[in-house]
């Protein structure tokens, strides 16, 4: 046995004590499977799921499942090992015209990440998550046991590894479609909502646009509650394949915990939103600006102070959209626990597996510190989120009760038949697996 070692994950709570091992080779990754952990493992690829769901007994890391395995140029079908991140996708693929079709606010994570989360970007409007785009996946299930899943061989095996959390044995490698693209720079438009009614009725009416977010100032109230900037994209014409943006920031350090408090969240809140001075701006910006805006700030994480952070995100049904959403801003405004990342975005329809978090209707994703009195307000949006039909998403949760997670995800008990039926019950386990009652 390895000597324990302190972890986390990327809100930096909970820290658990536990035992890390990175097998070299696919031999490697059998023999632990074989010999088992306590508790259960989990695959952990660059540790960017925010709270529980990557933690374990037994943690294999997956960076040394780091090659690219075959390409075709004319499709852009790539088949990559599990533990390349997006950003090595990128930098290769890129310069030679390819895409990610969906691709999440970090390319920091691993591809077989990206699957075990069923990532979902900023046009899930129109294309939906991140699986909708893997072809097949090749998983570990035991030390004798190997399968390639596809949406013909293991279908349901496939749909339960989508989204999955790592629950459904270790991802080795994916076969991915990637999207052609012509440049490395985005078409984007900023748009000024005075509130929460405007915005929604902007994303309406820009429904066809690729790409759509907005960011939202979750401690404005009034006839400014929801106020927001709404951004909008589309690729560039042209072929002007420029090379990546240099990003110098970094936080090294932790920062004090009452750094961010709620008169300093209203100050940022405000500069940010009335830094854009017209109703609509026009810019070309580099995808990486556009799509990844907080990777350019190392090690953000520590701005939340030493004792982390959580994001909270949820989901409800568009028909609920307008009602639920100023409900939920407006208990948060009375908390006083405001953020100053708070991102709202329109999802299109559900998919077909079992545990992936989008559904038709509208996410709002908002950063919290650790602190007194925090989970008790989470508490109470998950009972509004609850009333109004939504989830919250297992990749950015914490602390959320097995009640609400079987309420909210209605194909739980499909998604555990299908891991006892390949016998991963137990064996691939994660500490928030055993908080939501799908392992003991």
């Amino acid at each position: 046995m390895n000597p324990l070692q302190s972890i986390h994950g990327w809100g930096r709570y909970p820290v658990i004590k536990t035992e890390i091992v990175a097998p070299l080779v696919l031999s490697s990754f059998k023999t632990e499977v074989q010999n088992g952990g306590v508790g259960g493992i989990i695959a952990r690829g660059l540790g960017r799921s925010y709270g529980d769901s990557s933690l374990a007994m037994l943690m294999l890391e997956t960076r040394s499942l780091n090659h690219l395995l075959n390409f075709d140029r004319e499709t852009g079908v790539v088949t990559s090992n599990a533990g390349v991140s997006l950003a090595t996708l990128l930098d290769v693929f890129v310069p030679m015209g390819w895409f990610l079709p969906v691709t999440p606010g970090t390319k920091y994570i691993t591809l077989g990440g990206a699957v075990a989360s069923d990532v979902h970007g900023k046009n899930h409007h129109l294309r939906g998550c991140f699986c909708e785009y893997v072809e097949s996946i090749e998983l570990l299930l035991d030390p004798d046991t190997v399968l390639q899943c596809s949406r013909t061989l293991h279908p349901e095996l496939f749909h339960a590894t989508c989204g999955g959390m790592g629950l459904t044995g270790i991802i080795l490698s994916v076969t991915l479609r990637l999207k052609p693209v012509h440049t490395t720079f985005i078409d984007q438009q900023t748009i000024k909502a005075a509130n929460l009614s405007e915005l929604l009725a902007l994303f309406e009416a820009n429904q066809a646009t690729t790409y759509s977010v907005a960011w939202i100032d979750c401690l404005a109230t009034g006839s400014s509650l929801g106020r927001s900037l709404l951004m909008m994209g589309e690729h560039a014409s042209g072929n002007d394949f420029a090379g990546k943006e240099k990003y110098p920031i970094t936080i090294p350090v932790d920062m004090p915990s009452n750094l961010l408090n709620r008169f300093s969240i209203r100050l940022f809140n405000s500069l940010y939103y009335n830094r854009i001075i017209r109703k609509e701006v026009r810019q070309r910006v580099h995808y990486e600006s556009f799509f990844y805006p907080l990777d350019g700030i190392q090690h953000w994480n520590r701005l939340y102070g030493k004792n982390g952070f959580t994001q909270y995100q949820f989901v409800i049904p568009k028909e609920a959209g307008h009602e639920g959403m100023s409900r939920i801003l407006k208990e948060i405004v009375a908390s006083g626990k405001g953020s100053f990342l708070a991102v709202l975005k329109v999802f299109g329809e559900q998919n077909s597996n079992y545990l992936s978090f989008p559904l038709k209707g509208y996410t709002l994703a908002l950063d919290f510190k650790i602190e007194e009195g925090l989970f008790p307000l989470l508490e109470r949006l998950d009972a509004m989120v609850l009333d109004y039909g939504g989830r919250i998403y297992l990749t950015k949760d914490v602390r959320m009760s097995e009640q609400t997670f079987k309420k909210s995800y209605s194909r739980w008990q499909e998604f555990q038949a299908i891991r006892e039926q390949y016998g991963t019950i137990g064996m691939f386990a994660s500490y928030q697996s055993r908080r939501l009652g799908l392992d003991t």
